[in-house]
C-alpha cells in the first residue's frame, strides 16, 4: 500500500501558521519541499520551547512516517504516534486483525527526533520515550529516515 499523499495546500497552510508562531516569514519554496520545511519548523518550535501548531505537527509526523514506510515497506510493525498518525512498515509476517504483535508507540516530538537523527533509538528506549512490544519492534536499523 503506497503512502498517503499529503495535500500540498494544507501542508503549506499549516507550515505558514507554524512559521508565524516562530516569527518567521511565510514559506516561499515549491510544494514538493513544504513537508520537509514543516518538519524543520515543528522541530524549531520544540527547540524554542513552544507547543507546535497542531496541523503542522500532524503533517510533520505523517510525512516522516510516510518516508519510513517507503524505505521499509511491509506490515509486520505498527508505529503509532498519537494523536496524529500510525503506519505499518517492515517486511515480515503480517497480522490481519486486532492488535499487531509488533507495536511501537511514541509521542510526536520523540518520533520527529528519531526520524531526523536528533535522537538515537537506544537513547530513546533507555529514557522511556518509546513503548515497544514484540520481537520485531526495533526500528534502529531503519532510522533516521531524513
Amino acid at each position: 500500500m503506497p503512502p498517503r499523499r499529503l495535500d500540498p495546500g494544507k501542508v503549506r497552510e499549516a507550515l505558514d501558521a507554524q512559521l508565524v508562531e516562530l516569527d518567521q516569514p511565510p514559506f516561499d519554496g515549491p510544494d514538493a519541499a513544504a513537508a520537509d520545511a514543516c518538519v524543520r519548523a515543528v522541530l524549531g518550535a520544540y527547540d524554542a520551547g513552544l507547543t507546535p501548531v497542531r496541523d503542522a505537527a500532524r503533517f510533520a509526523v505523517r510525512h516522516l512516517l510516510d518516508v519510513l514506510v517507503a524505505r521499509a515497506p511491509g506490515r509486520s510493525v505498527e508505529v503509532r504516534v498519537p494523536p496524529y498518525a500510525a503506519a505499518q512498515c517492515v517486511e515480515g509476517p503480517r497480522h490481519t486483525r486486532g492488535t499487531p504483535p509488533n507495536v511501537i508507540e511514541t509521542d510526536p516530538r520523540t518520533w520527529l527526533e528519531l526520524a531526523t537523527g536528533r535522537l538515537r533509538w537506544p537513547d530513546a528506549m533507555a529514557a522511556g520515550r518509546i513503548a515497544a512490544s514484540g520481537a520485531r519492534a526495533d526500528l534502529s536499523g531503519h532510522l533516521p529516515v531524513w
